[in-house]
């Protein structure tokens, strides 16, 4: 069985249905707001650790009060002098308004459980469009309750921002694949680029949603709509990048975040031993004393160079470090220092192995529901999943870089429950039970 774009306003009882549908949706958002909720409470007073948190925390703070993007990170005397660019911009300027509250950083880790709440909502909503309404409810009651989903929503971190805007550019995709119209397309350009200020490698979803349409349309039609995409995609990130180039005196694209990256992932404390196709803190300068006058997009541009040296340097290892990247990423190798990773950011050790088990359990679902598509359908559902596991294989496998991904466990585990005729034929009778009591 295949599934794709199902119809929401046909057959007998549709109407009743429809608020049957919204009705049970409404359940499974408040079950999963409260137990977000509750997670949320129970960091009440606990401080920021120092790290990626801290660095969104503080860079929020200083835009709230008209420092605009300065320096979170490094000497203390820098904070709030030096231009800052650590990170994309977006999770900064959400959590922004909650720095001007007492307890800042409470209310910071408010508003990023507000947008993990919403991402139940949307998920349920396009898997409603890509199966139906009982894949619809099953997604939801997957998205309120797999760890994966929630574990960073009381985290002053860049994942559930992630989530959730990948959440809207498969809606977007979704869409416009719907209408193929040039509206639709722009749509979906703006989404991808907006959602690229939040994690940079979103934006390699532009050239792959802009093939949309390339089998079933007249060529020109295609090309006009994937160039509008593609467009619309650079020129809604073109005034952060001008910003920023103003600001260091060389081009800086999303973040000065690269050169870290590449270094922390190519060393060798990463392309051998336990911690191979991991990341690695210790990897950054190796006791050497940097520059005093370098500022960070400077110091990413050496660690960069730094790091490309020593990988032509071993390429003979890439191929081994690649394949251990992957499995770090799927959840088969190196589980110890993922849980220590994770650790160091605030989760619980219980709720990430409390993930891995679900993601053991619910990818292999997810796979199977995903094939179940439609191709066009399946196609712009798994272009996150392209897109992270091109990043995974070039930098590093991490439960953070995987994020873009969970969503899609969600979509694909509940197509693959509701093609089971057991659980088909239940939801039917329960659906019927309830729009009609009088007959149970």
């Amino acid at each position: 069985m295949e599934l794709g774009s199902a119809p929401v306003g046909e057959g007998t009882g549709d109407v009743e249905r429809e608020r049957l549908y919204r009705r049970c949706l409404a359940v499974i958002t408040l079950t999963g707001a409260a137990w977000r909720i509750i997670m949320l409470i129970s960091k009440w007073n606990i401080p920021l650790h120092y790290g990626d948190a801290w660095y969104y925390s503080i860079q929020a703070e200083n835009n709230a009060h008209g420092r605009w993007f300065k320096e979170a990170s490094g000497p203390v005397q820098d904070w709030g002098v030096l231009p800052g660019a650590e990170h994309p911009p977006l999770t900064s300027i959400v959590t922004a308004p909650a720095s001007l509250l007492s307890q800042t950083q409470f209310w910071q880790r408010a508003t990023m459980t507000v947008l993990g709440i919403a991402v139940i909502v949307l998920v349920s909503l396009i898997a409603r469009r890509v199966g139906g309404r009982a894949v619809g409810v099953i997604a939801g009651v997957i998205a309120a309750a797999y760890p994966n989903l929630w574990l960073s929503d009381s985290l002053v971190m860049s994942e559930t921002l992630v989530v959730l805007m990948v959440v809207i550019v498969l809606g977007a995709a979704l869409l416009h694949r719907e209408r193929f119209g040039l509206r639709s397309a722009l749509l979906l350009g703006v989404a991808v680029g907006i959602a690229g200020h939040a994690r940079s490698e979103i934006l390699l979803y532009s050239p792959l949603l802009a093939l949309i349409g390339v089998r079933t349309l007249p060529l020109a039609q295609w090309a006009k709509r994937a160039a509008v995409i593609v467009m619309a995609t650079g020129l809604t990130v073109v005034p952060w990048i001008a910003y920023n180039t103003s600001r260091f005196d060389t081009v800086v694209l999303m973040s000065t975040n690269e050169g870290n990256t590449w270094l922390g992932a190519n060393c060798p404390l990463t392309y051998a031993g336990p911690g191979i196709g991991g990341w690695n803190l210790l990897c950054l300068d190796n006791g050497t004393v940097p520059p005093v006058d370098e500022n960070s997009a400077e110091r990413s541009a050496r660690r960069r160079s730094e790091a490309m040296s020593y990988a032509r340097a071993h390429v003979s290892r890439l191929p081994v470090v690649a394949v251990a990247r992957v499995l770090r990423a799927a959840d088969l190798y190196g589980l110890d220092e993922t849980v220590r990773a994770d650790l160091g950011e605030e989760r619980p050790a219980w709720a990430i192995w409390a993930g891995i088990m679900c993601w053991w359990a619910l990818a292999p679902m997810a796979a199977v529901g995903l094939w179940r598509m439609r191709r066009g359908v399946r196609y712009i559902i798994v272009v996150p999943a392209i897109g992270v596991a091109l990043v995974t294989v070039v930098f590093y496998g991490s439960h953070r870089l995987r994020a873009p991904v969970e969503p899609l466990v969600a979509l694909g585990a509940a197509v693959f429950v509701t093609s089971l005729a057991p659980v088909r034929g239940w939801i039917t009778r329960l659906v019927e039970r309830m729009a009609n009591p009088a007959a149970g």
